[in-house]
């Protein structure tokens, strides 16, 4: 299938604030994810979602770390679901389910932790929650374990894989020169086999192929993004992008724009961090303190 390339054409952006508007107007985020050893991954995801812009967001993580998440951030929620020695347990997808009810737009996957219990979590999650979900890391590696689910998602999904993760979701080894027509294949549902699954046009999916010059596609049309440095090749930097799309997503973007953009915005707040600290030093939370110059240079 031909892929339109849309890399030159401008930027989504988001619309601008209405002056009595209030919290509520600006979505309801819920990130799902944590382990012990890796409270941090929803740290800097709650916080990006925040400073992209989302009214109100919610980190459920394993209660037994639920005190280290809420730390970080006074301005985000916490809600401590069902663990077994600081990984959720089964009981915690009814718990999540329920909590769904109310978000407006999903994250899956940041410090999660790999157990089959965790897999089997995820992939009821994907396949039961009917609102935008973003999925990145551990949720990815879950999926890549259930790959069948990937056909059957409940609503719209964007998958924000590294080059690794991608050749497990796909079961193909990784070629760098067929980059966004990989990823236009794994977006439109298309098995390893090539051919296409019967459920890919239920529900639209997004690809954000992550690496130089992140690849963005739904599918149909396709972005090279031209931000980003190699000093973001740090860990937690994929956390935040994860926290800047849900937060996109939360104020109405669709789903191929607000990955667009967000990984935009994401490469551009490492290159105004990379120019002031140096490629060397920088790390993922420097990104969160360069957001809002990244997203008022992006307007």
């Amino acid at each position: 299938m031909p892929l339109t390339d849309v890399t030159a054409t401008p930027l989504p952006q988001l619309p601008p604030r209405r002056a009595d508007s209030h919290k509520g107007d600006y979505g309801r985020a819920l990130l799902i994810g944590g382990s012990r050893g890796m409270s941090g991954a929803m740290g800097l995801a709650g916080m990006a979602t925040l400073r992209s812009g989302a009214g109100l967001v919610t980190l459920a993580v394993p209660r037994g770390i639920q005190d280290v998440v809420a730390s970080f951030e006074p301005s985000y929620m916490t809600h401590g679901l069902t663990d077994d020695r600081g990984h959720l347990a089964a009981p915690a997808a009814d718990e999540v389910l329920t909590l769904a009810a109310n978000a407006t737009a999903i994250a899956l996957g940041p410090g999660l932790g790999r157990r089959p219990v965790l897999t089997e979590i995820a992939a009821r999650l994907y396949d039961e929650i009917d609102k935008p979900m973003v999925v990145d890391a551990d949720g990815l590696f879950a999926l890549a374990e259930r790959r069948g689910v990937l056909t059957q998602p409940a609503g719209p999904r964007i998958l924000t894989p590294h080059p690794g993760e991608f050749a497990r979701l796909t079961g193909q080894p990784y070629d760098p020169s067929q980059r966004a027509e990989a990823a236009a294949k794994l977006a439109r549902g298309e098995a390893a086999t090539g051919e296409a699954a019967s459920t890919a046009g239920n529900h639209p999916t997004t690809v954000v192929l992550k690496g130089h010059h992140t690849v963005v596609t739904d599918g149909q049309r396709y972005s090279i993004n031209q931000t980003g440095n190699p000093g973001m090749a740090t860990g937690g930097s994929g956390d935040v992008l994860t926290g800047i799309i849900t937060a996109l997503l939360c104020q109405g973007l669709p789903p191929f724009d607000a990955a667009r953009l967000g990984v935009h915005v994401h490469g551009l707040a490492g290159d105004l961090a990379a120019a002031d600290i140096g490629e060397v030093s920088l790390i993922a939370s420097d990104l969160l303190d360069y957001l809002p110059a990244a997203f008022q240079t992006s307007a």
